[in-house]
């Protein structure tokens, strides 16, 4: 079976929810319940959060991730691409003598992803031949076949006509082929893709389809009332965390 690491970026910037990758959901910082289920999956070796932000570090480290190095602002800006922290965090541990055969990354804006989850996911990934990469996805809500461009005062459809001629907007949804749309919830890669061709999938990738809340990712102030809100009615409850809560006064300081 190949070597596995999981990756989980926790930038501290975020403009739209502001902290939101260490912000309370229920009793624990949200990134909490990602750490929680890489570990108890038993898939991966290590489990690693990148993060320009020492708070965020020491609550990683509270959850039982490791956090060996501080991710550079320049790496951790708003448009700063995935690549650059990626490149640079899988370099910095194979040159400590830290390399794995695959990496996964898991984005702490997921909270109810599960350990099913990943290792449904890993069995699918381990089972695939000639794959570069693994990426969740789920079928859209809004069809791209009904989205328009628009220049000035005019507008033009997004996607072309279908090869006999066909008007995608003014085909009923039902009769509209199924797209589906990447969300955050796990990637899975061979580490060959960042060393041999500086990307994060490479060319060849199989979808994982995710079930139900599986794939919920927090954007937006909207999405995180969603979230507590489902949360609320018990239509999802979030993974187990076997940590007491951080910085709870009865919490280990270390």
């Amino acid at each position: 079976m190949p070597s596995v690491v999981a990756l989980i970026p926790a930038r501290q910037g975020s403009k739209r929810v502001p902290g939101k990758n260490v912000r309370l959901l229920g009793q624990h910082p949200v990134i909490a319940y990602t750490i929680a289920v890489a570990i108890d999956s038993g898939v991966f070796e290590s489990v690693i959060v990148s993060t320009d932000s020492e708070a965020i570090a020491a609550i990683a480290r509270h959850y039982g991730a490791e956090v060996p190095f501080l991710r550079p602002q320049e790496f951790a800006g708003d448009t700063s691409p995935d690549i650059e922290w990626l490149e640079y965090t899988m370099a910095e541990l194979k040159g400590n003598g830290r390399a794995w055969d695959c990496f996964s990354l898991l984005r702490p804006t997921s909270p109810f992803r599960t350990v099913a989850t990943i290792r449904r996911a890993w069995e699918q990934f381990t089972t695939q031949h000639d794959v570069d990469s693994l990426r969740a996805v789920e079928k859209c809500g809004q069809h791209p076949g009904k989205m328009w461009v628009i220049d000035g005062d005019r507008m033009s459809p997004l996607l072309p006509p279908g090869p006999d001629g066909r008007q995608w907007h003014s085909m009923p949804y039902q009769a509209l082929p199924s797209v589906y749309v990447q969300n955050a919830s796990l990637e899975i890669a061979w580490t060959r893709v960042v060393f041999d061709g500086r990307t994060i999938s490479g060319n060849v990738l199989t979808p994982f389809l995710t079930v139900g809340y599986e794939g919920f990712d927090i954007n937006d102030p909207r999405d995180w009332m969603v979230a507590e809100r489902l949360m609320a009615d018990g239509e999802v409850e979030p993974p187990q965390v076997s940590q007491v809560p951080y910085g709870a006064p009865w919490a280990n300081s270390s």
